[in-house]
């Protein structure tokens, strides 16, 4: 109760400027509660998912890997499902790359919508709080110089302990607003490193597939043309006889 009661007199002493930097405060946690919520929600087990999609696709069964994907909305389930519906019918590897190409384009504003914001909110109660500290000390010396000649070392005391107030105040809020946002932003980089790396992972798996598919038709039609080659010379043979 004492710790409280002394921060709201600290509060009190320093002046309209502890206002909006109490509203800086409070715009920046709403936007740091909501990111940790979106990015919490944006984690997955990578490996796991991969292990589950993998067989259907190697087996051809787009649908049920899309289906597997379809259960989650977390930002790689959407990227590997976008993947994956290229890769239905006849496919390339461009195909499946531009399918994944345009799901990270909707992804990763999501995921970094307003981080940035922070690093500006704690640049805007720096320069709030030594805003106070210019008006409060304009202020103090006004007082002084109407003052009793006795009392005008009182007055500046305490009018610049009030003015250094608000830039304490300012810093208070700043630093922890920067560390918050290297922690947000280390945060969302790991969700879309295993995006990129687990996306890649699905590009060559398709190009893989690709060139399999030309393999078989390729031997296949040269298995028919040394079978028309032979016909043909069994035909060439009687017609001799």
């Amino acid at each position: 109760m004492t710790s409280v009661a002394a921060f709201l007199n600290f509060f009190q002493s320093g002046g309209f400027f502890m206002y909006p930097i109490l509203l800086v405060l409070a715009v920046a946690s709403a936007i740091i509660v909501e990111r940790i919520v979106v990015i919490a929600r944006s984690g997955t087990n990578a490996e796991r998912l991969w292990t589950q999609i993998a067989p259907s696709v190697h087996s051809r069964r787009m649908d049920d890997a899309v289906r597997q994907c379809s259960q989650s909305r977390t930002p790689l389930h959407r990227v590997l499902a976008a993947g994956i519906r290229g890769m239905k019918g006849a496919f390339t590897r461009e195909d499946v790359q531009g399918g994944v190409d345009e799901a990270m384009m909707q992804v990763i504003p999501r995921l970094e919508a307003r981080v940035n914001y922070l690093p500006n909110l704690a640049n805007v109660a720096t320069l709030l709080g030594l805003l106070g500290t210019i008006v409060g000390l304009i202020q103090a010396f006004t007082a002084v110089s109407l003052a009793d000649p006795s009392q005008k070392a009182v007055l500046l005391a305490k009018g610049i302990s009030v003015a250094m107030g608000t830039t304490a105040f300012g810093l208070i809020v700043a630093v922890p607003l920067l560390l918050v946002h290297g922690f947000l932003q280390s945060r969302v980089n790991r969700v879309l490193d295993t995006v990129e790396e687990y996306s890649l992972r699905l590009v060559n798996l398709a190009g893989q597939l690709a060139r399999d598919d030309a393999f078989d038709g390729y031997s296949n039609g040269s298995d028919a043309h040394a079978t028309r080659k032979a016909v043909g010379m069994v035909k060439g043979a009687a017609h001799a006889k």
